[in-house]
């Protein structure tokens, strides 16, 4: 595979969960130059339990980020298989992960809410993992997704209600229409802003819709420095809908709820597998309504999953940044 030489373009992904993992692993093949910019509205698992009981950033959407960010040598996969091992007991450790305890320790130690502890934190272990990049989190404070949901009520079908909490929303019954945050205005991480403005190439996705890439778009000061920056930008969608949050969705309408949630933004490229893309037309038309082109790539892996192959991701990207 052939890729941008040693430097490459300054790259910032967005996202969170395993969308931005999937994205991550393919670009630290591209760039030494990437930024990932992590949604921080978590609050299940291993990641809600610290956030209630600590009071701190969910960690567990950063510390899969830093993961993905491993190299493929020794180090990087031992590193990599530690910060992700969940630990397994009848006890308070049960399902807790590594990464997610050594974070918040880091956090602590650190100065817990002196200004700039938590990108100091992750900078560490980013460190400590011999990290192809840099792991930043959208907001400097933790924050809740309310999603404004039609449906929920299977015997109320045209009833509009809203569901709080990222699990919450990501699980609903019933067609989520929008997202929003609480509080609405967090306070964006000024590392965060300075990566956007400075960026050659902004990513946006692959992820969860709702709860992974559209709350970047909801913090005002992040959306206004991703509508106003001078990157251009690509919008990386989905292998397949995600299970109650975006059932039914076409690749289209994927494209459609961004520019409902963002009518400011603009992207450049629209990147999809055309093996999911029955309507290419209508495709095409939503890309170019976000001012972009559409970009056709076999990006998935051969195994039937809706999982990215990191690989062939890597070459598409390579492919659209040299255009």
């Amino acid at each position: 595979m052939g890729t941008v030489e040693t430097g490459g373009p300054k790259v910032v992904a967005l996202g969170g969960g395993h969308g931005l993992y999937a994205s991550l692993s393919a670009l630290r093949r591209v760039t030494d130059r990437l930024t990932a910019v992590v949604t921080v509205a978590d609050d299940g698992g291993s990641s809600g339990r610290l956030r209630r009981e600590l009071g701190v950033l969910p960690p567990g959407d950063l510390r899969m980020a830093l993961a993905a960010l491993c190299g493929d040598d020794e180090w990087g996969q031992t590193w990599r298989d530690v910060v992700q091992h969940r630990f397994r007991s009848e006890g308070d450790l049960q399902g807790h992960a590594v990464g997610n305890l050594l974070i918040v320790a880091l956090w602590e130690l650190l100065g817990g809410d002196a200004p700039g502890s938590t990108v100091a934190g992750l900078d560490w272990v980013g460190r400590l993992l011999g990290a192809h990049g840099r792991v930043l989190p959208m907001a400097a404070v933790p924050m809740d997704i309310v999603a404004e949901v039609r449906g929920a009520d299977p015997c109320r079908p045209d009833e509009i209600t809203h569901v709080k909490g990222q699990v919450a929303c990501a699980k609903t019954p019933g067609g989520v229409l929008g997202v929003s945050l609480v509080p609405a205005d967090p306070p964006a991480c000024p590392e965060a802003l300075a990566a956007v403005e400075d960026a050659d190439w902004i990513v946006f996705g692959p992820g969860s819709w709702f709860t992974s890439v559209l709350p970047h778009l909801k913090v005002p000061a992040l959306a206004r420095a991703l509508v106003s920056c001078r990157a251009r930008r690509v919008v990386a969608l989905n292998l397949a809908p995600q299970p109650g949050e975006t059932d039914d969705f076409s690749p289209q309408t994927h494209l459609e709820v961004l520019r409902a949630h963002a009518p400011d933004l603009t992207v450049d490229v629209v990147l999809a597998d055309g093996g999911i893309v029955d309507d290419q037309a209508a495709l095409d038309k939503a890309a170019q309504e976000l001012g972009g082109r559409l970009v056709l790539a076999d990006v998935a892996a051969d195994d039937g999953s809706p999982r990215h192959e990191p690989a062939r991701l890597a070459q598409a990207f390579v492919h659209i940044f040299s255009q």
